[in-house]
């Protein structure tokens, strides 16, 4: 099969290319860096840096979209806000009107957003249907899934994901919460009541793939665990993992200082998969204890 894949070189996606290539699929990456990522990967995968580059008669059958500036690396000024924006809404946008030019549509669109999109949900329980409440992280992310959702009108199965927090071995979330950890210096966000949605990202490739294989699927769907936790939980976990105390909370104070951006650790999302696991979906780890233990390298 022949794969495009935005965004390949970050943390799902460079995961998601490895399991393509091993699995013998042809893989072409858009990226604005095509030389280091060939030179990473010793030009196993096809990498451009604009849709303008590739054959006209180019036509992937599966097409994945992952682009997106990181957006909890810097706090939500004017120009980030701009930034974020333009790096997810105008790229997915300029990959939609790019397939529909295309002789022979995708099989289908798989399309990335967040569980930021339901905003700060309180004690809810979340699913795909649930309403959101306002702010930038919904906004971002509303305004992201309806430029992959039009791809619909010209035929194209679109699946969005909704991703939680991703635990992986390296990299993402878990690598910034790490290190304060094994200092000693870890401890719940606020008063960690807040619900947090995460997901291991083997999982996340898995349900990737399985939304690929099952044609009939299409639309909106959560990518998170069945197992959403507290705050408190989760970081409480994390250090038992760790070896480690879990006895600095950070302060609610502390983290509104980011502006806006706090947000993304102090609203409470308790999303759950409810369309993948209708449609047969089964999580490898769907506890959190197991998923901390294997990206940790606990057995």
């Amino acid at each position: 099969m022949r794969y495009l894949i935005t965004g390949g070189s970050g943390l799902i996606g460079s995961a998601l290319c490895a399991r393509l290539l091993v699995s013998g699929h042809h893989v072409c990456i858009l990226t604005r860096t095509p030389g280091q990522l060939l030179k990473r990967n010793d030009n196993a995968i096809q990498a451009v840096a604009n849709l303008k580059d590739l054959p006209a008669n180019y036509s992937p059958e599966i097409v994945i979209n992952l682009a997106g500036a990181p957006i909890a690396d810097f706090p939500w000024t004017a120009a980030r806000r701009k930034l974020l924006l333009q790096t997810r809404i105008n790229a997915t946008q300029q990959l939609v009107s790019w397939l529909k030019t295309r002789k022979t549509f995708p099989d289908v669109f798989l399309s990335a957003s967040a569980v930021g999109y339901y905003g700060d949900g309180g004690e809810h329980s979340l699913d795909e249907d649930s309403i959101s409440a306002p702010g930038f992280a919904h906004e971002l992310c509303h305004h992201w899934e309806q430029e992959a959702l039009s791809a619909e009108q010209f035929g194209v199965r679109v699946c969005v994901m909704r991703f939680g927090i991703v635990l992986s071995r390296s990299g993402g979330f878990l690598s910034r919460l790490k290190l304060p950890f094994l200092c000693g210096l870890g401890g719940r966000m606020g008063n960690g009541k807040q619900w947090f949605s995460w997901i291991h990202l083997d999982d996340l490739i898995a349900a990737m793939e399985f939304l690929i294989s099952n044609q009939t699927l299409r639309g909106i769907f959560n990518f998170t665990a069945p197992t959403p936790v507290r705050n408190s939980e989760f970081t409480a976990t994390l250090a038992r993992q760790l070896h480690r105390p879990a006895i600095l909370p950070v302060p609610e104070l502390a983290l509104h200082c980011l502006g806006e951006m706090s947000s993304l650790f102090l609203d409470s999302q308790r999303v759950y998969p409810r369309r993948l696991q209708a449609a047969g979906f089964t999580f490898q780890y769907p506890e959190l204890s197991a998923a901390l233990a294997n990206v940790l390298g606990e057995k």
